[in-house]
């Protein structure tokens, strides 16, 4: 097996796992409400980069002698952290509350989706040209929601447009990474970004979690330790959050960029997946039809770099 085809299958189980964290997050909502499920996991996010950031550091000291990191290159962690913080509690939570009230797991995995299609529109603010055919997959990405998420009889629902503006939160977020990366001399400040930003993103989701899921608090320690709640967290937090964060670094560092995007891509395939086989869930043709829309949609977007070549 080649170098290629070994680290494809890294991303494509990277994928698997996000997808599948769909799932969790259904069920781990329901349990202890969107606010808190989204701190408890996201601290853990957190907690599980530690020992990883650490067993890297030692690695990198071990192949050759680097100097202290400075002050300034700990305060821009910190600050950039802050922010990109700041733009994963907005979108995660948005995307929560619309799985927790009235959307299943694979809908709502493919209408999240559109966030790859709105990253190089987006990028236009950033100084990035976008090729022509990203507006076909705006197009495309468009209808998919349309028939998604609105019956002939039905109109476009809350839990729909909080969806929509959670791609529209992640599609930001992604950006503001890559503009960080992009003067970043450390090789771990991807890791130690990231770990910020899910410290971050945990402290802020639980501050309306006290004021607003009080309820689901009362019961103490017993809540979180109750089956639904116990597992989606350590899914979410220690596979989606650490785990998957890890392997898309290592797979993203040894395949192609387009390779490795469409790669991802297959998140929202994995999430459908998930819902059918854990869930229960059982889509509409037209449903079917809408994803099958929006996933041809991801994949336009994602090839866009070779049809600008």
């Amino acid at each position: 097996m080649s170098k290629t085809m070994r680290y494809s299958l890294v991303l494509l189980l990277t994928a698997a796992i996000w997808g599948f964290a769909f799932v969790a997050q259904s069920a781990g909502g329901d349990a202890i409400g969107p606010f808190t499920f989204n701190s408890v996991r996201n601290l853990l996010g957190a907690v599980v980069l530690l020992p990883v950031l650490l067993i890297l550091e030692r690695i990198g000291a071990g192949r050759e002698k680097k100097k202290p990191r400075s002050k300034t290159a700990r305060k821009k962690v910190l600050w950039q952290g802050a922010v990109i913080g700041f733009l994963l509690f907005a979108a995660t939570n948005l995307q929560q509350l619309g799985i927790t009230y009235g959307r299943s797991a694979g809908k709502a995995g493919f209408i999240t989706a559109f966030y790859l299609v709105l990253v190089p529109i987006l990028g236009l603010f950033f100084g990035k040209k976008c090729p022509v055919v990203i507006w076909l997959a705006v197009a495309l990405a468009m209808a998919g929601i349309y028939f998604i998420s609105i019956s002939e009889t039905a109109s476009l629902s809350w839990p729909d447009i909080l969806l929509l503006l959670s791609a529209l939160g992640f599609a930001i977020q992604i950006l503001f990474v890559d503009r960080f990366m992009a003067d970043a001399e450390d090789p771990l400040h991807a890791v130690r970004l990231a770990m910020m930003e899910f410290l971050v993103c945990g402290i802020l989701s639980g501050i309306p979690a006290l004021f607003l899921e009080r309820q689901y608090w009362s019961g103490g320690i017993a809540s979180f330790l109750q089956p639904d709640a116990l597992i989606s967290i350590l899914y979410a937090g220690i596979l989606s959050c650490g785990v998957a964060y890890t392997l898309q670094i290592v797979g993203q560092k040894n395949v192609p960029p387009t390779l490795a995007s469409l790669l991802m891509s297959f998140e929202s395939v994995f999430c459908l997946l998930g819902g059918w086989l854990l869930l229960g869930e059982v889509l509409t043709p037209r449903q079917i039809f809408g994803c099958c829309l929006m996933f041809v949609a991801v994949l336009t977007a994602q090839l866009s770099d070779h049809f600008a070549h």
